[in-house]
């Protein structure tokens, strides 16, 4: 993808303008507080890929536009060949919906906003079941660093050992290597500083996903 060619307070100013919302209708529309949102438009602030997924919903724009990118305004856009995918045999069967970000933690939530587009280097199984993922945090180090991408294939069960995407209280996301016991199911981090995570059949969690690829790549370049 092309290089940044506008700030972020710009296009979220002129997003406003275009859908003609007041600040405080967006603070309304997002839950985003109007002292958040006055410092994004001042650029004092830009918002985290989170944030402005909301954002992006709210005005009904492209998130990829409002992050500063030469893209379409509009959300629905085609793949192009300006749009930064991995692969040197790229084929457009073999690409991805990025999904916002994963925390490799606790406490974040994944966003299901098409915020780019990854292509993978090799011959994947049901490409129509599977979307990519952007790391945050360290807690999977040193296999998945803050930035990295994952590949991840859409399924309710992992074998004993390999990494899934779990999903907690329907809205907590974390990417963890699951291992499992009689009754219960414990979470690993490749991290040591973060303890195993168990998790009962009392407790409101499910696997939507295993992770098949992971890359030591930034989204955008």
């Amino acid at each position: 993808m092309s290089e940044i060619v506008e700030k972020f307070a710009n296009r979220l100013n002129r997003a406003l303008t275009i859908r003609n919302m007041k600040p405080v209708e967006l603070h309304e529309k997002t839950g985003i507080s109007e002292s958040l949102i006055s410092k994004y438009l001042s650029n004092n602030a830009v918002a985290r890929l989170d944030k402005l997924s909301i954002i992006a919903n709210a005005l009904n724009v492209n998130p990829v536009w409002l992050m500063g990118y030469d893209v379409p305004m509009e959300r629905e856009y085609e793949l192009k060949k300006d749009l930064k995918v991995y692969g040197d045999n790229f084929d457009s069967k073999q690409a991805f919906p990025l999904l916002g970000m994963v925390k490799a933690g606790y406490d974040y939530f994944a966003t299901e906003n098409i915020i780019g587009y990854v292509a993978v280097d090799k011959n994947v199984p049901d490409v129509e079941n599977c979307y990519a993922l952007q790391i945050v945090g360290d807690s999977m180090q040193p296999v998945l660093y803050e930035d990295d991408i994952i590949v991840v294939h859409k399924q309710d069960d992992v074998e004993n050992g390999q990494i899934a995407i779990v999903l907690i209280d329907n809205e907590e996301a974390t990417v963890k290597k699951v291992i499992k016991h009689d009754d219960y199911i414990e979470l690993i981090a490749f991290n040591s500083y973060y303890p195993p995570k168990k998790l009962t059949k009392e407790d409101n969690f499910k696997i939507i996903g295993k992770v098949i690829e992971g890359r030591i790549s930034k989204i955008f370049e």
